[in-house]
């Protein structure tokens, strides 16, 4: 590791304990502002964020959006993607794609716009999101002519993954990978 790496990774965990109101990131025991909620029972971003999505129709003339919904427990906020600093852990959405399967290609997913919020422990606002949002994913189909096996029509599970990391106005929780599918239905 170079020493502007090592730097870094210090300056991230001096950073990660100064989000905390008692010295340590996760279970912090506090109370989350405003709500009276016990965050003593956390140590996962995994138990703020709930995904779910909506089943989605495609065909070869007809991408579609498939559409995933994050869930944040009131007084909690997960950063936004893009984040506001390059430290920052970004809500992602994506698609690991297996060569042997024949599943809709996603895009960029269309993340949503943020909300501006000032916290004690930064400088400047950060981009978060709080309550509940939706991201688009762009499905399409891939070229037939390129593809090495036939996509097969009906319903098929499109896997994704969702990487969080939740905090309230004073700590931020060991973030989260969350795997999911979308039922995606071929014509």
């Amino acid at each position: 590791m170079n020493r502007s790496l090592a730097l870094l990774c210090l300056f991230l965990a001096f950073a990660l304990a100064a989000c905390s109101k008692d010295g340590r990131t996760g279970n912090g025991g506090g109370l989350a502002p405003g709500q009276g909620q016990s965050t003593a029972g956390i140590s996962s971003s995994a138990q703020v964020v709930k995904v779910t999505s909506s089943a989605v129709t495609i065909s070869q003339d007809a991408p579609a959006d498939a559409v995933v919904t994050l869930s944040i427990v009131p007084g909690f906020h997960i950063n936004a993607n893009p984040a506001t600093f390059p430290y920052l852990i970004a809500t992602e959405v994506s698609h690991t794609v297996d060569p042997d399967e024949s599943l809709p290609v996603m895009e960029k997913p269309i993340y949503p716009v943020p909300v501006s919020k000032k916290f004690a422990f930064a400088d400047k606002p950060l981009a978060v999101y709080e309550g509940e949002v939706s991201v688009k994913l762009p499905l399409h189909l891939p070229d037939p002519k390129r593809t090495y096996g036939k996509i097969r029509s009906g319903p098929l599970s499109f896997p994704i993954t969702i990487r969080v990391q939740a905090c309230d106005d004073e700590q931020c929780f060991p973030p989260a990978i969350i795997k999911t599918t979308i039922a995606v239905t071929v014509k």
